[in-house]
């Protein structure tokens, strides 16, 4: 299969072991990965920011950029919930002609965890990482896109993990965008609750499908000096 793989700003700007990770597993898995360059970001801050007329011209953008795409993946269930679920929406009220191209890409992009189960029909990709990881589900994976336990399937795959659970995984870590800039008390504490269950796993690994929960936490995590690193699902899955 020839995968269109959308890489995110952040990764692209902050994380791009995380981009190579996602190339390199989807290649051992016998696929060929191409990178449009005509994309950028997919303008889910602005949407989510209250800005759906600024981010109008970044959707129209991304679906021309992967308009000719077989099928999209992203190593982001935040990215890949915007592209999903609102792209369309803002198309249609701020550039209604780019509607369908919006639609037709949303149908064919996928979180990388969903791509691997559902379309792939995956679960053990070859993956060693003999560490103790804990496993956040990011809150847009979670209750966007309803990645459920997909990413906990491949995991348990992983050859050496020793995997452990994560006490109230599903409370979100603080992080949403704009929203730890705009209400960073707020953040705080919900970044302190989240690091407290993290460390009470014992686990040396937190892994999660989205880098911008995991730079969140990894950030506070090193300020602690918890001995707990952040490494995101596709390195993972990509180690051998």
């Amino acid at each position: 299969m020839r995968v269109a793989l959308f890489v995110t700003c952040l990764v692209d700007g902050l994380f791009p072991d995380v981009g190579k990770a996602t190339v390199a597993l989807l290649e051992r898995l016998g696929h060929e990965v191409v990178f449009p360059e005509r994309q950028t970001c997919c303008g889910q801050m602005h949407i989510n920011t209250g800005y759906p007329e600024q981010a109008a011209p970044l959707v129209a953008n991304h679906a021309a950029a992967f308009a000719d795409a077989e099928v999209v993946v992203t190593p982001s269930g935040s990215c890949a919930g915007s592209i999903r679920h609102q792209h369309a929406a803002v198309a249609r009220e701020h550039a209604p002609g780019v509607e369908a191209a919006a639609r037709a890409v949303a149908a064919k992009t996928y979180e990388l965890s969903e791509f691997l189960v559902d379309v792939l029909g995956v679960e053990d990709v070859g993956a060693r990482f003999p560490h103790r990881v804990t496993y956040h589900p990011t809150c847009h994976s979670l209750r966007v896109l309803g990645v459920g336990d997909r990413p906990l399937r491949l995991l348990r795959a992983v050859r050496g993990i020793d995997l452990v659970e994560l006490p109230n995984q599903e409370v979100c870590c603080g992080f949403g965008g704009t929203f730890a800039l705009k209400n960073a008390d707020t953040s705080t504490a919900m970044l302190g609750d989240k690091m407290a269950a993290v460390t009470a796993t014992g686990a040396r690994v937190l892994t999660a499908g989205d880098a911008s929960c995991l730079m969140h936490i990894g950030g506070g995590l090193t300020r602690l000096r918890s001995g707990v690193r952040t490494v995101h699902l596709a390195e993972i899955l990509a180690a051998t």
